[in-house]
């Protein structure tokens, strides 16, 4: 037999070829009702409809979550140990699963030692280039990394020898970059120490304005009773070294009513105490505190740039690290690139090759007008989406599930194509990508649609279309009928009464701005992103301006923690269903007398299998339901304290409006939850779950009501679909029309052309924006036309 035999034509075709497609059949996850259908691999496919449809619950919570389970399966069970814990999603069958990468919105963490250049790859290699090439030499890549400190230390070791013990003298040293005043933190604290006690009063009279130091209390009894100072004079007439003691006095065994216990000075005990945690999880009148208290100023040593003196003065060319980190990353790029062509040898070369690449990723996903030393906490939800995609654009991998949620978050019509083009570049080298998306100019790219509604919660989770683009323009679905819709520009505008005056505004890169923000209108700052519409409203504003910021940051709370507990919305109700039955409301509570007592209140066990993955199980005794059965015996309106808490909003709404169960408090928290546009979420859903729009919808639902004061929303169109964007201009116009001023930071075309003032920031991004390019009404923008927004706006309203 010949080669050519043996060889198969090239027309054969193989099982193989036929998985071309992911197979899901019967998937119930969350509201999905058996949804079936056969999702084309290495094509683009777009999942739309309203929030709370269920696209999420079928791309992230089936697909993706099946996908990565199956692969941490393939792990011993000591990896596993660390990795979370992932149950089988509720579907009948998946096939034709390919490894899933989830590239989310979600907010990269907020650690103050977390920059740009640290969660990517550019900090090391920037550190790395700096040890190879800077003059003068101060040692290897940890001398310029201002997370690493400098460490000296010296003592005897002992050895064993066989049967000799011999004691050697050693020592240690470590060269870190970290500046040691402010330990790379780039600021230092100074409390003002006028905002923790009343230097009028003595110690007995109880002098601190500190919260949780009431006079009578055990730290003021502790301070009083220490002996290093008279309790009976006011502070101000302490000598200078009883001041030091009382301020700053290292810890010190005394006895105080027969109780040995440490005392140290008040700043040490509160910088414990309060200062050293994370701000946001502080209690609201602690953190109110602080803020008095603590003012932060740059490092005088370092000058905000975290570095130790030698790492500052190790320089490439006359730049040191710090002036690297701090360029726009399309500055850094052409001066990695010049590097490029000095530097061409075998230990330097494949190294500026690496980085070059790696900042012009930057560059072409839209994020060129950062810098690397910026702290990725102050990262925009989009933006952090962005970031995440840049390891993957430059991937060999093929065949593999890219899962992407709102990739169009944050980013001005200008750069919707520049992301769009980035998903077509992903599917063309041979990957599946899977888009939950709301925005047309995303729609229109897809290979593939599937359209769940036709409405949210358990009026979703149903297949209303699957098929191409141009079916679904064709379908009478919610989706079809709206993708073409498009919002006309105001035919009239309110007049402001007053500004809110900004002057000299130079944040980050702000350059030098003077604006007036009309009060008593809505006023819509755009911009492309990086232009500096955020630095000027959450960083510019006048400081004795009442304003109530709404954006969509994580809300703090554990796993406990659902809309009815944040809101306010289970008291009034804990306290109807006591009233109706003659009981105490404790018992309505998961966390209180009502709790299971199997799970505590939780509704589910937690099982801890040490090296091996922690089992999460459905609570036997109260079948999930978090209460005793006992509990569940008392009902209001025919419901059980759990069934109020699987309602959606607008079925706990109808409930407490009823004659037998009428819940007025309760009621008025739900219309205003509805009239936000979360009439489908389920009031005990937990906020861990909860989308960053959902989560600005649900803080926003605690301000309605509320009269006068500006209130400023951060891109409140983010997770809405085209359907529900009109609700949004209806809710905006209320606001306004209660006499409350409201400022828009947001890219939606139809909340440009709704507004009453627009404020246009640009023209470019990072060093190419920062200045006002256009204020005035939409109609003269749209005639304008002469920004990018203006361009955009002018064809979104059919004007060109």
């Amino acid at each position: 037999m010949t080669t050519a035999d043996a060889q198969p034509s090239a027309d054969t075709h193989r099982p193989a070829d036929a998985h071309d497609v992911i197979l899901v059949r019967g998937a119930r996850e969350n509201n999905l009702r058996d949804i079936s259908l056969d999702l084309p691999k290495r094509r683009l496919t777009v999942f739309t409809g309203v929030s709370g449809s269920g696209k999420s619950s079928l791309v992230f919570g089936t697909i993706a979550a099946e996908s990565q389970r199956m692969i941490n399966e393939t792990y011993s069970s000591f990896v596993q140990g660390f990795m979370p814990s992932l149950a089988r999603p509720d579907v009948d069958e998946l096939q034709g699963l390919t490894p899933a990468i989830i590239v989310d919105q979600e907010r990269m963490g907020a650690n103050v030692r977390s920059t740009v250049g640290t969660v990517t790859d550019a900090g090391s290699y920037l550190r790395t280039l700096f040890s190879k090439l800077a003059e003068p030499h101060v040692g290897g890549p940890g001398a310029y990394s201002f997370n690493v400190p400098s460490v000296t230390a010296s003592g005897a070791i002992t050895l064993q020898k066989g049967k000799k013990t011999i004691a050697e003298k050693a020592s240690f040293s470590r060269v870190g970059g970290m500046c040691p005043r402010c330990e790379g933190m780039g600021e230092v604290s100074d409390v003002d120490l006028t905002e923790l006690y009343d230097e009028n009063l003595s110690l007995d009279e109880g002098p601190f304005t500190i919260p949780n130091y009431a006079a009578g209390g055990w730290y003021q009894k502790q301070f009083a009773a220490s002996g290093f100072f008279p309790s009976d004079t006011p502070i101000r007439s302490f000598t200078k070294r009883q001041l030091h003691d009382f301020l700053y006095k290292e810890p010190t065994k005394v006895k105080i009513e027969g109780v040995n216990i440490t005392y140290e000075g008040l700043i040490p005990k509160i910088q414990k105490s309060m200062l050293s945690k994370d701000r946001d999880a502080m209690q609201p009148h602690v953190r109110a505190f602080v803020d008095r208290a603590v003012k932060f100023i740059v490092c005088p040593e370092c000058e905000g740039t975290r570095l130790a003196e030698h790492a500052r003065t190790s320089r490439i060319d006359g730049l040191s690290i710090a002036d690297a980190s701090s360029l726009q990353i399309t500055d850094l790029a052409a001066w990695v690139q010049s590097l490029r062509t000095l530097h061409t040898g075998p230990t330097v070369a494949p190294l500026l090759t690496n980085l070059s690449a790696l900042l012009e990723s930057f560059v072409k996903i839209g994020l060129g007008y950062l810098s690397l030393d910026r702290a990725s906490g102050t990262l925009s939800g989009g933006e952090s989406q962005r970031t995440k995609m840049i390891r993957h654009l430059g991937s060999a991998l093929t065949d593999i599930t890219y899962v992407f949620d709102e990739p169009t978050i944050g980013l001005h019509p200008h750069d919707i194509t520049t992301m769009n083009q980035l998903l077509l570049a992903l599917r063309d080298k041979g990957n599946t990508v899977l888009v939950v998306e709301h925005k047309p100019e995303s729609i229109a790219i897809a290979d593939h649609v599937v359209d769940l509604g036709p409405r949210a919660g358990v009026h979703g989770g149903r297949l209303q279309y699957e098929g191409d683009v141009a079916g679904l323009r064709a379908s009478d679905t919610l989706t079809g009928r709206h993708l073409d819709r498009r919002a006309t520009v105001k035919d009239q505008v309110r007049t402001g009464r007053g500004a809110l005056e900004i002057r000299g505004a130079d944040q980050h890169n702000l350059q030098d701005v003077d604006v007036d923000v009309p009060l008593g209108v809505l006023t819509v700052i755009t911009g492309v992103a990086g232009s500096g519409k955020s630095s000027l409203v959450h960083g510019s504003l006048p400081r004795d301006a009442e304003v109530t910021v709404v954006d969509q940051g994580a809300i703090r709370g554990s796993r406990r923690s659902n809309a009815a507990t944040y809101t306010g919305l289970l008291e009034p109700i804990r306290k109807a269903f006591a009233k109706a039955n003659g009981v105490g409301p404790a018992l309505f509570s998961s966390n209180s007398d009502g709790a299971c007592p199997v799970c505590k209140g939780a509704g589910m066990i937690f099982t801890e299998l040490g090296f091996m993955e922690t089992v999460t199980t459905v609570c036997e005794e109260c079948d999930g339901r978090r209460f005793q059965a006992s509990v569940l015996e008392y009902t209001l309106g025919g419901a059980s304290i759990a069934d109020v808490l699987e309602m959606s909003v607008e079925e706990a709404l109808a409930l407490v409006t009823t004659p037998e169960a009428k819940v007025p408090a309760a009621a008025k928290v739900l219309r205003h939850l509805e009239e936000v546009g979360l009439g489908y979420l389920t009031i005990g859903q937990p906020l861990t779950t909860l989308s960053g729009g959902e989560r600005q919808r649900l803080k926003l639902a605690m301000h309605l009501g509320e009269k006068g004061g500006i209130l400023v929303l951060d891109e409140p169109t983010t997770g809405l679909h085209l359907a529900d964007i009109d609700a949004l201009l209806a809710l905006l116009d209320r606001l306004v029309d209660s006499g409350r001023t409201v400022i828009v930071i947001e890219h939606h075309q139809a909340v440009m052309a709704h507004a009453d003032w627009i404020i246009d920031l640009g023209p470019g991004a990072g060093v190419d924006g920062g200045r006002v390019v256009f204020e005035g009404t939409p109609s003269q923008l749209v005639a304008d036309a002469s920004t990018l927004t203006g361009t955009h706006l002018a064809q979104y309203v059919g004007a060109s």
